[in-house]
C-alpha cells in the first residue's frame, strides 16, 4: 500500500472521485425535486437539468442548469489548482485532467455511468490550454445560438479546441505530445455516440 503515499497517486484518486460527483443530479433532486436520471435524456449534465426542470419552473431550471455547469467545470479545475500548489509535474497535471473527466463520465457514485464530460473537460482545459479553450467556447457559443443543438455545439467546440491545439502548440509544452488532448477528445465523443446516432436519425432535440 506504499503507493498510496505517493502524492501523484493521491491526486489521481482525488481527481477521479471529485470528478465523479454528480452535481446536476444532486441539485435537481434536492432543490428541484426531480430525478433527472429518469427523465429527459437521462444525462446528469446541465442541458438535461434545464430541459427537465424547465417544464416545472423555468427560472429555477435556468439557475440550477448554470450552477451545474459551473460546478462540473470546477471539479477538475480545483484539483489541478491544488496539485499545482504542491508542485506536481506537468505530466501529472495532464493525468489529473484526464481522470477528472473520466470520473465525471464514469462516476463511481452512479455505477460507473455519468455525464458527457463537456463542462468538466472545459474546466480542466481552461487550466491546461486556456487560449485553445477560449476559442472552443466561442465556437460553442456561436453554434448554440445558431444550431441550438447542445450535442452538436459541444462537439464542434471540442473539435475546434483540438484543431487549435495543433496550430497554436505543434508540440504541447513540456510533454511534447497531443496524446492527452486526443484522449479527452475520444472520451467525450464516445459519450456522445447516442446523440450522434439520434442526430443522423433526425431525433436529436434542439434547446428551446
Amino acid at each position: 500500500m506504499d503507493f498510496l503515499t505517493n502524492i501523484n497517486i493521491q491526486f489521481y484518486i482525488l481527481a477521479y472521485f471529485v470528478g465523479g460527483i454528480p452535481f446536476g443530479l444532486l441539485l435537481a433532486k434536492y432543490i428541484g425535486g426531480v430525478d433527472i436520471k429518469k427523465e429527459g435524456s437521462g444525462s446528469i449534465g446541465a442541458t438535461n437539468v434545464l430541459r427537465v426542470l424547465k417544464k416545472r419552473d423555468p427560472v429555477l431550471a435556468k439557475q440550477l442548469s448554470i450552477s451545474t455547469l459551473l460546478l462540473d467545470a470546477s471539479k477538475g479545475l480545483m484539483v489541478l489548482a491544488s496539485a499545482s500548489l504542491v508542485g506536481v509535474s506537468e505530466e501529472t497535471k495532464w493525468a489529473i485532467a484526464i481522470l477528472a473527466v473520466v470520473g465525471h463520465c464514469f462516476s463511481p457514485y452512479l455505477k460507473f455511468e455519468g455525464g458527457k464530460g463537456v463542462a468538466t473537460g472545459v474546466g480542466v482545459m481552461i487550466y491546461m490550454l486556456p487560449v485553445e479553450t477560449f476559442i472552443a467556447i466561442i465556437v460553442w457559443a456561436i453554434s448554440i445560438k445558431t444550431i441550438k443543438i447542445s450535442s452538436v455545439s459541444s462537439l464542434l467546440g471540442l473539435t475546434a479546441l483540438v484543431i487549435a491545439s495543433f496550430i497554436i502548440h505543434p508540440e504541447i509544452p513540456v510533454i511534447k505530445t497531443h496524446a492527452p488532448v486526443l484522449i479527452l477528445f475520444f472520451i467525450i465523443v464516445y459519450k456522445h455516440l447516442p446523440n450522434i446516432i439520434y442526430l443522423f436519425q433526425g431525433k436529436e432535440k434542439k434547446i428551446t
